[in-house]
């Protein structure tokens, strides 16, 4: 098992209010975005300022940490391609159990270890839920041409005549039907 680092602002000190049912405090800062806040079309970039205002509170089972968290996201309109930036505020409570305690058999609850929270896991769960699966600039936003790539939003007339492949060999037979009409005896 690792250690936690006090010293990493996701790290949240509890020792104002362990075992102690009823205290509460107040944690606000801004921290760097870690790895991993998102998928390929959409995420908050590493590094990217997030403030947390955050209350943690002792419970019999442990610290029950809740408040909100302040960012901003971008990624790709994924019909179109245009960029996107837009704002995330989200509400967070997670409870993290003591070692002791009932709460931390159970599987989904994070331990307090060493009067210390580790809170990274509960930001990227928290912001990931949040982000669309499939980012649009607008709800109507018409994409691409499949054909050329112009992007339609720019001249929704566009378009391209093209002949179903399916239906090629019937345009021949029509050829010839208006050939052997035009041909000297045809009735």
């Amino acid at each position: 098992m690792s250690r936690l680092n006090p010293r990493d602002l996701l790290v949240l000190d509890t020792q104002a209010v362990a075992r102690r049912p009823g205290a509460m405090v107040e944690v606000s800062r801004t921290v760097d975005a870690p790895p991993g806040l998102g998928t390929d079309v959409v995420c908050v970039p590493e590094g990217a300022p997030i403030e947390l205002q955050l209350r943690l509170e002792s419970v019999v089972e442990g610290v029950l940490v809740s408040g909100s968290c302040r960012t901003q996201a971008s990624g790709e309109c994924v019909r179109c391609l245009d960029s996107l930036l837009f704002d995330l505020d989200l509400d967070i409570q997670e409870l993290f159990a003591y070692p002791d305690t009932a709460a931390a058999d159970a599987e989904e609850i994070t331990q307090v270890e060493d009067e210390l929270v580790d809170f990274r896991p509960v930001l990227r769960d928290a912001v990931v839920l949040a982000l669309p699966l499939q980012p649009v600039c607008q709800d109507d936003c018409l994409g691409l041409c499949a054909m050329c790539g112009a992007r339609l939003g720019d001249d929704p007339e566009h378009q391209h005549d093209q002949v179903d492949p399916r239906w090629a060999a019937l345009g021949g037979l029509h050829r010839q039907d208006s050939n052997a009409s035009d041909a000297p005896g045809a009735s």
